[in-house]
């Protein structure tokens, strides 16, 4: 034990021989407060302070908050009068580990991935036992995304905090009420946070060899994201790439080659854009909307140069008038085909999934 441990130890015993009571020993301080007969009840909350960013590869998202965590311990209680204090404060590390005489709860973020960064702590003692601990708190978190919808898709990120060892019938994680920021005043590149919510659970055991599993305090934040950054680099851009290939309906049925060579660069365009998403759009195994859209582009501008191969060929046989006729019905049939197919996507996806 430290010297400055040794010596508030000192103090205290001194203090309870001095009273006539009888001081818990050093290594009770160490353990739980007792509850009576049932579970420790720590109330939690959390306050978010930013998200910094949202991972689709790796569906992970890195965030900042506080961390407020309040119990009772008798064993902290204090006279105000004697003391000359209304309420004790530990503030910073060096106080709180070095001064705080007894348990406090460790509550982890049981989600995350790599470390789970705290701030300087603030430690509050009230006269009655109450004790409340407040910690910044810098981590990232893992949490299950479904992009199904992408790029208009609504996700709810996940915050599972618990004290790994105790059981639920040890210790329960109740939530605390909190105020809660604004929506608008958390902003994240291409997304906007539409609420937040708070609530217990029981997760899979931390303990090994005891059953039961771990009480946990649950933050959940659902966000929306802003599909103008997809409609403004892929969506609208391709659309109107397939709309102009469009213009080889109205070329002269004898040049084929000049018709060809503008199908074939709206084709490569769409390839391009396909390599394009490849590194944009998360590496999952079912289509979203925006992996359809761009399909069905490459599908129509794949069929233009079918329709030229076929044009060219009544040409050659002397056939301009079915050639004239193909073009004609050409310039309606594909943007009624390649609307409905379009309108189609977005009927299956909203009502499907």
């Amino acid at each position: 034990m430290s010297t400055p441990c040794r010596f508030l130890a000192s103090l205290l015993l001194a203090a309870s021989a001095a009273n006539g009571a009888t001081a818990p020993s050093q290594t009770a301080l160490l353990t739980p407060p007792a509850a009576g007969g049932g579970p420790l009840v720590v109330e939690t909350g959390f306050q978010l302070v930013d998200i910094v960013l949202i991972d689709d590869q790796t569906e992970t998202f890195e965030f900042s908050g506080i961390l407020h965590a309040r119990w009772k311990d008798e064993r902290q209680a204090f006279d105000p009068a004697t003391e000359g204090v209304a309420e004790k404060f530990y503030q910073g590390n060096f106080q709180f580990n070095e001064i705080s005489p007894s348990w406090y709860p460790e509550i982890s973020l049981l989600n995350s991935v790599g470390a789970f960064e705290k701030g300087e702590p603030l430690f509050r003692v009230r006269p009655d036992g109450t004790c409340l601990l407040v910690t910044p708190v810098n981590a990232t978190a893992k949490s299950e995304l479904m992009l199904r919808h992408y790029p208009f898709d609504r996700q709810t990120l996940r915050l599972v905090f618990g004290i790994p060892g105790y059981t639920a019938s040890e210790l329960v994680l109740q939530p605390l009420a909190m105020p809660a920021p604004a929506p608008r005043a958390i902003r994240v590149p291409q997304w906007s946070l539409r609420g937040m919510r708070a609530g217990g659970e029981t997760v899979l055991p931390t303990s090994p060899g005891r059953d039961g599993g771990t009480s946990a305090f649950v933050y959940e934040m659902d966000v929306k994201r802003e599909g103008a950054f997809i409609m403004r680099l892929v969506i609208g851009p391709l659309l109107l790439v397939v709309v102009l290939s469009w213009s080889v309906f109205w070329m002269d049925h004898a040049s084929v080659g000049d018709r060809m060579s503008v199908s074939f660069v709206g084709l490569l365009t769409a390839v391009a854009y396909q390599i394009v998403l490849g590194d944009i759009l998360p590496h999952i195994s079912y289509l979203t909307p925006v992996n359809v859209f761009v399909n069905f582009s490459f599908m129509i501008m794949c069929a233009s140069i079918v329709v030229n191969l076929v044009v060219g060929e009544l040409n050659r046989s002397n056939r301009s008038a079915d050639a004239d006729i193909l073009d004609r019905r050409c310039r309606k049939i594909f943007p009624i085909v390649y609307a409905a197919l379009l309108l189609g996507t977005i009927l299956f996806f909203a009502i499907v999934f």
